[in-house]
C-alpha cells in the first residue's frame, strides 16, 4: 500500500487586528491604460448625476421653506419721487400717488388677453416661474451685460409689489422662490389683477386705471381690445413704446401694437374676424391730463430723468415708484421767463386761423451756463399734450447755425487761415486776406478776368454766405469740422452724413446740446457736459454720481475768441434788422449764431449769449403723424424770413428782457 506524501503543518499565523477595509472609489481607473483610466464609467457618471440631483433637490426644499413671502405692497407705498427748483424750493413730487387700484371685474377681458399675449402666454398653466428666464437674466449681469426681462407675470407682479427694484442675481433668486410661493398660495385671477395694479406704463402711471386716464381720458373699464394692445405693448418699456416719445417711439409702438393683436390670434384668444376690424392705430388722446405734469413740468422732469438714468442706471419706474428726493440745476424764474416768452411772440406774430402756414409751429429752447448747468427749457406748449420734448430731442436741422463750427475747424486746423482770409472768384482760398481788385487793362477784349476781392471770412458768417462755408469744409476736411463739433458737445449720433451740404447744417442736435456747444465760444474754447442733477437723496441716503462735471477743452482759446467777436458782429447785425432791439446797453457781452433765408432747411435757429448764460432756440413745424417737418415758407407772413425773425425775438424777449423788446 503505497502512503500518501506527509504534507507540513503550517504554522498559525498570529491574530491580527481586523482591519475595516477602505472605500475607495476607482478613479483613476485601475486596470485601463492610456486616457482611458481617465474617463469615468457609467456607473460613475451615473452616481454622481443621482447625486447632484438629490443635493439641489435638498438645497431647494431648504431653501424654498427658508424663503418668507414680505409685507405685501412694503414697497409700493413708498411715498413720491419729489424734484426740487435750484433755490430749494418744490418743483413737483411724482410716483406712487398716480395709482388707482381696482377690480378684475372693472377690467375688461381684452386687456388680460393683450398683456398675458404680450408678456406670458402660458400664464394660466405655469407654476409662476420661467427658470430660463432667470438663469438668461441672471447670466447677463454677471457677464456686465444689460439687464432682461424673460420673467412671467407672476414674476413681475413680486418684482412690482415685494422687491426692491435693484438689477442683481440676489434679487433674481429671491424673485424665483417668492414667486413660487405665491403661485401656491393666491389664485391666478388675484396675481392678474395685481399685476395689472403695479405695473409701470409710462406717463407718470402706475396701473391700468391710471394709464388708461392717462393714454385715453377714459376708465380702464371702457378700454377697446385696440387700445388694450397699445398699453400692452408698454409693459416691455413705456420708454421706447409711448407713441409720443423720441425719435422711433411711434413706428415700435405700431409694430409691437400689431403684434400682440396677431399674437391674441394664434394662441386662439382674438379671432381672425375680430382682428381685422382693428387696422387703424389707436393714437393716445392729447386731450388725456394724466399727472401733475404739466406746462413745462413734465420737459424739466423728463431731462431730469435723462441724466440720472445715465449717471446711475435707474429707469423711469423706478423713479416713479418713489422715494428719492431729486435736486436739479433749472432755475423758476427764467423757466418762467422763457415760457412767456415764446408766448408772447407766437400770440403777436402767429395766427392759424388766418394762415394755414401757421398750424403745426413747435417752439424747442434750452439755457445753459458755461459749467454746463441746464438752466431753463421750453419743450412744447404742454407736456401733457404734446410729449415730445422739443427741447432735448434731436431731428430738427440746425443750419446756419452750425457754420461757427467749420469757422472754428479752419482756425483750429487751417495753416495761415485767420478771420481775414476768404475764397476769390475762382474759388480759391486766400490766407492774406483781400486785395485790391485788379482793372481790366485799357482796350483788353472780352475774354479779360476781372478779380474780385475775395470775402474774409469774418464776413462770410455774418452774411452766412452758403458757397463760402461750402468752399471751406472742403479744403479744411469734413472729419475736422466733426471732430470739432464733437468736441464742443454735440452728439455724434446727431451729425449727418459727411457731403457738401455737411458745413450748411443738415445735422440734427437738440436745443440743449447747441447751447451747451456754443458756450465754448464764449469760455475760452472749454465747454463741459450738460447737467440738470446737482444730487440726489432716497430714505436720507445719498445716491451717488452727480458730481459736477470737468471742464474740457473744445477749441484753442484763440480760436473760440475769434469766433465769439464774429458771433457778436452778428448779433448786432440780426437783431437791427429785426427792429425789435432796444440798444447797446442790452447786450454787452453779446454774441449769437442763427440760420438765414439762405437756408433751405425746414426750421430756423437763434442761440444768442449774454450775460452768462447761453441759450438755443428753435422753431420748425411738425404735424403730428407725419415723420417729416412741414416747410417753413409763408409763416409769419411775407415778411419773415422763412420764419427766421421769430427764434430771435422769442431769444430777444426771454433774454434782453421786455425793455429791449418794446
Amino acid at each position: 500500500m503505497v502512503r500518501s506524501p506527509i504534507r507540513p503543518k503550517r504554522r498559525k499565523r498570529p491574530d491580527r487586528p481586523t482591519r475595516h477595509r477602505r472605500l475607495r472609489i476607482d478613479y483613476p481607473r485601475r486596470g485601463k491604460r492610456t486616457w482611458r483610466r481617465w474617463v469615468p464609467s457609467w456607473r460613475q457618471v451615473l452616481s454622481g448625476v443621482v447625486l447632484g440631483l438629490g443635493s439641489l433637490a435638498g438645497l431647494f426644499a431648504v431653501v424654498y421653506a427658508s424663503v418668507d413671502i414680505p409685507d405685501e405692497n412694503a414697497e409700493a407705498r413708498r411715498q413720491g419721487t419729489v424734484y426740487y427748483w435750484a433755490d430749494g424750493s418744490q418743483l413737483v413730487s411724482v410716483g406712487a400717488v398716480n395709482r388707482q387700484n381696482v377690480t378684475l371685474a372693472d377690467i375688461p377681458r381684452s386687456v388680460e388677453d393683450a398683456v398675458i399675449a404680450a408678456e406670458n402666454e402660458t400664464f394660466y398653466s405655469d407654476p409662476g416661474v420661467s427658470a430660463t428666464g432667470i438663469a438668461r437674466a441672471a447670466m447677463s449681469m454677471v457677464s456686465g451685460g444689460e439687464t432682461q426681462g424673460g420673467s412671467t407675470i407672476t414674476q413681475q407682479y413680486v418684482k412690482n409689489t415685494y422687491l426692491s427694484q435693484e438689477q442683481s442675481a440676489t434679487r433674481k433668486f429671491k424673485e424665483f422662490f417668492i414667486s413660487l410661493k405665491l403661485n401656491n398660495k393666491k389664485e391666478k385671477k388675484e396675481i392678474l389683477q395685481g399685476y395689472l395694479n403695479t405695473s409701470w406704463f409710462g406717463r407718470g402711471a402706475y396701473g391700468i386705471q391710471a394709464a388708461a386716464h392717462a393714454y385715453y381720458g377714459i376708465p380702464a373699464k371702457d378700454l377697446d381690445p385696440s387700445q388694450a394692445a397699445l398699453l400692452a405693448s408698454l409693459l416691455k418699456g413705456a420708454e421706447q413704446y409711448d407713441p409720443a416719445g423720441g425719435k422711433g417711439n411711434h413706428r415700435r409702438a405700431v409694430d409691437r401694437w400689431a403684434w400682440i393683436l396677431d399674437r391674441q390670434v394664434e394662441i386662439g384668444t382674438m379671432t381672425k374676424a375680430e382682428r381685422a376690424t382693428y387696422r387703424k392705430f389707436p393714437e393716445p388722446n392729447p386731450a388725456a391730463k394724466p399727472t401733475s405734469l404739466g406746462g413745462q413740468t413734465g420737459y424739466l422732469v423728463d431731462i431730469a430723468n435723462k441724466y440720472i438714468k445715465k449717471r446711475t442706471g435707474l429707469t423711469d419706474k423706478d423713479l416713479f415708484r418713489g422715494g428719492y428726493q431729486v435736486h436739479t440745476t433749472f432755475d423758476k424764474a427764467r423757466v418762467g421767463q422763457l415760457e412767456r416768452a415764446v408766448r408772447s411772440v407766437r400770440e403777436r406774430d402767429l395766427d392759424p386761423k388766418k394762415r394755414r402756414e401757421d398750424k403745426y409751429v413747435e417752439v424747442g429752447a434750452a439755457s445753459v451756463r458755461p459749467d454746463g448747468a441746464v438752466v431753463a427749457v421750453y419743450g412744447g406748449a404742454d407736456a401733457i399734450t404734446h410729449f415730445a420734448n422739443n427741447a432735448d430731442t434731436a431731428g430738427v436741422p440746425v443750419g446756419s447755425a452750425f457754420k461757427p463750427f467749420v469757422l472754428a475747424a479752419a482756425l483750429q486746423h487751417g495753416d495761415g487761415i485767420t478771420l481775414d482770409s476768404g475764397y476769390d472768384n475762382g474759388g480759391r482760398l486766400i490766407k492774406d486776406g483781400p486785395y485790391a481788385a485788379t482793372p481790366p487793362l485799357s482796350g483788353a477784349g472780352p475774354g479779360t478776368v476781372m478779380v474780385t476781392p475775395p470775402t474774409p471770412l469774418r464776413e462770410a458768417l455774418v452774411m452766412s454766405s452758403n458757397a463760402t462755408f461750402s468752399l471751406l469744409g472742403r479744403d479744411i476736411g469734413l472729419k475736422k469740422v466733426k471732430e470739432l463739433a464733437v468736441s464742443a458737445g454735440l452728439h455724434e449720433e446727431s451729425l449727418a452724413r459727411l457731403d457738401k451740404s455737411f458745413p450748411l447744417g443738415t445735422s440734427t442736435p437738440s436745443a440743449v446740446r447747441m447751447a451747451d456747444a456754443y458756450t465754448a465760444f464764449s469760455n475760452d474754447g472749454m465747454r463741459a457736459e450738460p447737467y440738470s442733477v446737482t444730487g440726489m437723496t432716497r430714505d436720507g441716503e445719498t445716491v451717488e454720481g452727480f458730481g459736477k462735471p470737468e471742464p474740457q477743452r473744445a477749441m484753442d482759446a484763440s480760436v473760440a475768441n475769434d469766433v465769439n467777436k464774429t458771433l457778436g458782429m452778428l448779433a448786432w447785425t440780426r437783431l437791427g434788422q429785426d427792429g425789435k432791439f432796444g440798444g447797446p446797453e442790452t447786450a454787452a457781452g453779446l454774441s449769437a449764431g442763427a440760420t438765414s433765408e439762405d437756408d433751405r432747411m425746414k426750421s430756423a435757429w437763434f442761440i444768442g449769449h449774454t450775460k452768462g448764460l447761453t441759450t438755443a432756440v428753435t422753431m420748425f413745424r411738425n404735424k403730428p403723424g407725419t415723420p417729416q417737418l412741414l416747410g417753413m415758407q409763408g409763416v409769419g407772413g411775407p415778411d419773415s424770413g422763412r420764419g427766421n425773425v421769430f427764434p430771435l425775438r422769442i431769444w430777444n424777449a426771454y433774454a434782453l428782457g421786455e425793455k429791449a423788446r418794446n
